[in-house]
């Protein structure tokens, strides 16, 4: 093998390490003979996302990689984030946010950069990193501004209110549109889902109850009574609910499951999360990331909605949006005054339910 045999440009082709066919299959770039390596796919562009984000953000993003794979199939599709364990594995280089993957981005020139956040140090990075078109978001004298028209719209749906509660698109939309492509229905596109042997009972309908929302969005909490109620309604019909949440939900999900006798199996890291979400036939959640694991999963969906513009949600046609009937004053707001989750009853809840897993056994 000579090094002018090596093929620099194909995706396989790491640099540091063996590349996949080689480990597999024992191939070279160039074979003795000189042929060509059977697996050798030449990329002709560069594609870095920078989507730093929470777990569901970055989730909820994915649906972009098809297009990118149907219109710039030979281009490198790199992605910068703070969650790295979510996003797919077709991406080729998988970059978590630190000062060495920052180093790398310095190096490498790129020819679409995309920026999808607003958050400054991922506007500042669009800046330093060399690229031949960017798109999205960047930094001008310390502050975000959009990059390009397309990017306009969510740039002041993001700092108007008025306008963001006007806005009847979905962040996928939104998206594809910073991006100059349509959005037709694209699914997310989640990690691999690995098995564990969960206790559940087995030919009953499971229904998941996420409960918590994290501990600054006190905003969208349902109050406990209205899960305990809903759980036993559930169980009445023949239903399994299962209550899910993490380890700040641990302790109320303990009394929740005492009270109501909804099964709960405890808390756990992401990937048996994910899997543990997967056992559901129907979520009931808040905006939460447990929302866009099940709208990943393709579950049947039932979600509260009370503080957000509730066509921000793409659903995929297997949910409905359950909302006070009332416009709610603590628009983005952590906090709520009114609480107006109250307002959310319980047999609306089970009633919604009940119609999607009616129509779920149709489809």
């Amino acid at each position: 093998m000579k090094m002018n045999d090596i093929k620099y440009d194909c995706r396989h082709f790491r640099g540091d390490i063996p590349c996949k066919p080689h480990k597999t299959n024992r191939v070279h770039c160039v074979d003795k003979r000189g042929k060509e390596c059977a697996y050798y796919q030449p990329t002709s562009k560069k594609i870095l996302i920078v989507k730093l984000g929470a777990i569901g953000d970055v989730i909820r993003t994915t649906p972009l990689l098809h297009k990118l794979k149907t219109i710039e199939p030979s281009a490198e599709i790199w992605w910068l984030t703070l969650t790295p364990e979510v996003v797919p594995k077709s991406v080729d280089v998988i970059l978590p946010f630190t000062p060495q993957s920052l180093a790398i981005l310095q190096t490498v020139k790129f020819d679409i950069l995309i920026n999808l956040d607003k958050d400054k140090e991922a506007c500042a990075l669009c800046v330093s990193v060399s690229s031949r078109i960017k798109k999205g978001f960047t930094l001008k004298n310390g502050k975000c501004r959009p990059i390009n028209i397309q990017a306009e719209h969510k740039y002041l749906t993001g700092v108007f209110d008025d306008l963001s509660k006007s806005n009847t698109k979905s962040y996928q939309e939104e998206i594809f549109e910073i991006c100059g492509y349509t959005f037709d229905g694209e699914e997310y596109v989640m990690p691999d889902v690995k098995d564990y042997d969960w206790k559940l009972p087995k030919r009953k309908k499971i229904i998941g109850l996420n409960t918590g929302c994290g501990g600054r969005w006190t905003s969208r909490l349902w109050d406990n009574k209205n899960w305990i109620a809903l759980a036993k309604k559930l169980r009445n019909a023949g239903y399994v609910p299962l209550l899910l949440g993490g380890e700040q939900e641990h302790q109320k999900n303990l009394k929740l499951s005492k009270a109501s006798g909804a099964i709960y199996l405890g808390h756990f890291p992401l990937n048996q999360f994910i899997s543990e979400v997967n056992q559901c036939d129907l979520m009931v959640t808040a905006v939460t990331m447990a929302m866009h694991l099940a709208i990943g999963l393709k579950k049947e969906l039932v979600l509260f909605n009370n503080i957000f513009n509730k066509y921000e949600f793409e659903l995929y046609g297997r949910g409905e949006i359950i909302e006070p009937d009332f416009d709610c004053n603590c628009f983005y707001s952590p906090t709520c005054e009114n609480n107006c989750m109250q307002y959310i009853g319980v047999e609306t809840v089970f009633r919604t339910c009940m119609r999607l897993l009616e129509n779920s056994e149709t489809k």
